[in-house]
């Protein structure tokens, strides 16, 4: 009897201990990329990527699906949302998109349309949703710039939710960040545009540990 007991003890430590991985996968919140060669690890391999350093930094608590694209625009993000939600069922949507719209000088109004329509989609799933500010080339002229830039921060104030700040801001006119085209930031940047928003992230996604954590 006491030998089938203990049989039975550990075949019960060892069922607990098998599901241990899977209990904190299916835990873990998932959240979405949606964006454009922004973030989509543009001629660098994947894995040099902003996105997966952050997957790096956020361990087993988080998993990040990066669904950007090359060329995404704000249209092509808004027909592929619904799929991706079906698809990935995420907890949180981080949206930066609005580049390619730009450098098109497409209509504001039209990328206000947009990102509007893809936020209250997001919501109507019981998602997070938090937005990145796009900055654009002041060869656009002023007068655009201030309509392009003014969409995401009354986005923010309608629906709100958090309005991370652009992960260029600081890094355009330091030596060996951006590509030669001045558009794209190099695989050194990576990491540098993850410090960016870090901090805003971390009250986003409720995350306690201290910057620059994980990225070794």
């Amino acid at each position: 009897m006491l030998i089938n007991f203990r049989n039975a003890l550990f075949a019960g430590l060892m069922l607990i201990l098998g599901a241990g991985p899977s209990a904190l996968a299916e835990d873990a919140d998932r959240v979405l990329i949606i964006g454009d060669s922004l973030s989509d690890a543009y001629q660098m391999p994947r894995e040099s990527g902003w996105a997966h350093l952050l997957a790096r930094r956020l361990g087993a608590r988080y998993e990040v699906v990066n669904a950007s694209i090359s060329g995404e625009t704000s249209a092509g993000g808004l027909s592929r949302l619904e799929q991706l939600l079906n698809n990935h069922d995420p907890d949180r949507l981080l949206i930066i998109l609005g580049g390619n719209d730009g450098l098109r000088a497409l209509n504001p109004s039209q990328l206000q349309a947009n990102l509007d329509a893809m936020i209250r989609q997001a919501k109507q799933y019981g998602v997070d949703v938090a937005l990145m500010q796009i900055r654009l080339p002041a060869n656009l002229g002023p007068a655009y710039l201030r309509r392009f830039e003014a969409v995401y921060p009354t986005l923010a104030d309608r629906h709100d939710v958090v309005l991370l700040p652009f992960f260029l801001e600081s890094l355009f006119d330091r030596p060996g960040m951006m590509m030669d085209d001045g558009i794209h930031p190099t695989e050194s940047a990576q990491p540098l545009m993850l410090e960016q928003v870090w901090p805003a992230l971390q009250g986003w996604l409720d995350v306690d540990s201290p910057s620059g954590a994980g990225l070794n």
